[in-house]
């Protein structure tokens, strides 16, 4: 999942940065209104932390204008000091879809973006997948494989959620990694070696490796079985 941290304030989007990729999110930021906003609207986002008080452009600008001009309906989590009712029906009314009053605990921000990007897709339902003798807690980001449990970096976590969610399709390469990475392409050998990490973590105990390289393709999770609601 994609996420567009527009704040100005250094600590406050290094410590969203931070919790947000260590949760398998794939994250950008901008400093100011205008970068934020040719962001917002030049690329594709499942959902955009926006902070009020910012340089060059203030966020209800941003927003008003990612929902008027540009007709993008992309999740906006509002983030700001103003706590006032009068403040958050504004931000309202401007296009916002929830409002988080700062100082906030990070934990609360991945809830409510969680819920934002489920709802925007369809997916308030969807809680787990399972594919095979695997499932993966949407909710907790945690995986298991015959009832044991797999530990996994963030970017393998998001490799994985991308194959369970299609099974038995073949996903390209080079789809892959704009979907893990973005337009920051990683080097030749990066998805090889994840695909090597993810394998080795599900098939630490034995298991039979789920995981098939197509030839000249790419990769994909062949299972026989799935459940993705």
């Amino acid at each position: 999942m994609k996420v567009l941290i527009i704040e100005d304030d250094a600590a406050i989007a290094t410590n969203l940065y931070d919790y947000l990729e260590s949760n398998a999110y794939q994250v950008d930021i901008a400093s100011n209104g205008a970068m934020g906003l040719h962001l917002a609207t030049t690329q594709h986002w499942d959902a955009i932390l926006l902070d009020l008080s910012l340089p060059g452009m203030d966020g209800l600008t941003i927003c008003r204008k990612l929902r008027e001009e540009a007709h993008r309906d992309t999740p906006v989590l509002m983030l700001t000091a103003k706590d006032t009712l009068e403040d958050k029906l504004h931000g309202f009314r401007q296009g916002a879809d929830d409002y988080l009053v700062k100082p906030f605990s990070l934990k609360e921000v991945g809830a409510r973006l969680a819920a934002l990007i489920k709802r925007y897709n369809g997916q308030v339902t969807q809680a787990e997948l399972r594919c095979a003798d695997v499932r993966f807690d949407l909710a907790t980001l945690t995986v298991e494989r015959a009832g044991r449990p797999v530990k996994l970096p963030p970017k393998c976590l998001y490799l994985l959620r991308i194959l369970m969610q299609s099974p038995n399709r073949v996903f390209g390469r080079a789809e892959l990694e704009t979907q893990i990475w973005g337009e920051q392409l990683p080097d030749s050998d990066t998805l090889r070696a994840h695909v090597y990490t993810l394998r080795r973590a599900l098939t630490a105990h034995g298991e039979n490796d789920l995981i098939d390289t197509v030839h000249g393709l790419g990769y994909r999770l062949a299972v026989s079985d799935a459940n993705t609601p």
